[in-house]
């Protein structure tokens, strides 16, 4: 059996966590980086979601020219955690991942991945010593962290969601296709979801030469992923259902449930979360104190990689550190 606990350290001061999940005998992974100094009394702490096809490591952590989100998050007071989902990074991978992918439906959808979120939350305020934390999450790790949000809202400060799914009115005469519980993705099947949404006439938005080192990390993720041909990385396909399904009316969590501050960011070509879908979506955070609905230009689903990667860091940033408040009822 392929062992997955391996992990580098992303800086000397990345501390590594193994903890129990909610199923028996599987393990998650936390990857932890402190604040050096922090003027929040008590010390504040984010976890990151990440979304459908690729890890923490690969996303907050992840260094552009020697600096990644997870490291400007530290430069602001925050200690920053970052969850694998089971059958991605450095946790373990469901039993089901060595069968055949028609044996099983889709694997790791919502209500699972928000009890994952709940054992590392509990984890994390335990191993601090704190109350509550903030959230962010990107993309589909919007439907179990607003799972997690809205059954456990004294444990939440805050929630950004960065490029959120919404719910789509259902299509007539038309039902979600059925996902096989997982599939291989390859570099190239990155490369073309990560361009796809720029506009034809427009320069890039993602440099060639990072998206070639980060291919390689990508690959790293999963041990066996250069065994196959072409090389590619065994992914659970319940959050692709879920977004699927989420597209024909039925969203994995409701918003209405979720009661603390939540900012939606998101780029003005992601072809994922649209206008309609934010205004939808804003509008169902109904018991939300505070929300904000944030729209960055030239940026796309993956904005947190490109260009406009620092303006991403700077608003989530800016939201988690506000100081505003909710209106009292008079």
């Amino acid at each position: 059996m392929t062992d997955y606990s391996l992990a580098n350290k992303l800086d000397p001061r990345e501390q590594h966590f193994r903890i129990p999940g909610p199923r028996d005998g599987l393990s998650l992974f936390l990857r932890f980086l402190p604040a050096a100094t922090s003027g929040f009394q008590p010390r504040r702490a984010a976890l990151y979601v990440h979304g459908a096809t690729f890890p923490t490591a690969l996303s907050i952590a992840h260094r552009f020219d020697g600096k990644s989100w997870r490291d400007v998050l530290n430069d602001a007071g925050f200690d920053v955690w970052g969850l694998d989902f089971y059958g991605f990074g450095h946790s373990d991978r469901y039993p089901e991942m060595q069968q055949p992918p028609t044996d099983n439906p889709p694997l790791c959808v919502a209500e699972d991945a928000g009890q994952q979120i709940e054992s590392a939350v509990r984890f994390i305020l335990d191993h601090q010593n704190i109350d509550k934390l903030s959230l962010i999450s990107h993309s589909w790790g919007s439907m179990p962290t607003g799972l997690f949000a809205g059954r456990y809202p004294a444990l939440v400060d805050r929630v950004v969601m960065f490029g959120p799914i919404a719910r789509r009115g259902p299509r007539r005469d038309e039902t979600a296709p059925k996902f096989p519980a997982w599939r291989v993705l390859t570099v190239e099947d990155q490369w073309n979801r990560f361009i796809e949404d720029v506009p034809a006439h427009e320069p890039p938005v993602l440099s060639r030469v990072h998206f070639e080192e980060w291919g390689e990390r990508y690959l790293d993720s999963d041990p066996e992923s250069r065994r196959r041909d072409p090389a590619g990385v065994k992914t659970p396909l319940g959050p692709a259902q879920e977004i699927i399904r989420a597209w024909h009316g039925q969203l994995a969590y409701d918003p209405s449930q979720v009661r603390s501050p939540v900012a939606i960011i998101r780029g003005e070509w992601d072809g994922l979360m649209l206008d309609d879908d934010a205004r939808w979506l804003f509008d169902a955070f109904t018991q939300a104190p505070i929300k904000r609905d944030i729209k960055i230009s030239r940026g796309t689903h993956l904005m947190h990689l490109e260009a406009m990667r620092l303006a991403l860091w700077r608003e989530s940033i800016a939201f988690l550190c506000g100081d505003d408040v909710a209106p009292v009822a008079a």
